[in-house]
């Protein structure tokens, strides 16, 4: 049961880095793997969920220095609950391994 201070949208994840093969990495897809998802079954929930990759930047606009970069998840990775996911801009490579928030709308519950 939620808290009064931890009603969240969102689940943690992480950005484990792009899609790729023996030669080729593919910038447009970003593998994630999202806390607490095991399997396929359980990664077939977030699929169509949006990702946020919140993060600071130098230069203040409108106010802030916070920064959004939007995708979506769009199908599993293999059997152990890791995710693909495209983004609005590919993410930069300093995200690998940071957090990502997994927001729990579209729902078809």
């Amino acid at each position: 049961m939620p808290t009064e201070a931890g009603h969240r949208l969102y689940v943690k994840a992480r950005h484990l880095g792009y899609r790729r093969n023996k030669h080729t990495t593919h910038p447009n897809r970003s593998l994630v793997k999202i806390e607490g998802v095991d399997n396929t079954e359980a990664a077939n929930f977030y699929l169509g969920k949006r990702i946020a990759f919140v993060h600071k930047a130098p230069k203040e606009i409108r106010g802030t220095n916070t920064r959004v970069i939007w995708g979506k998840v769009v199908r599993p990775h293999g059997n152990s609950g890791a995710v693909q996911a495209r983004f609005s801009a590919p993410l930069p490579t300093k995200s690998f391994g940071a957090s990502l928030r997994v927001l729990l709308y579209p729902s078809a519950i």
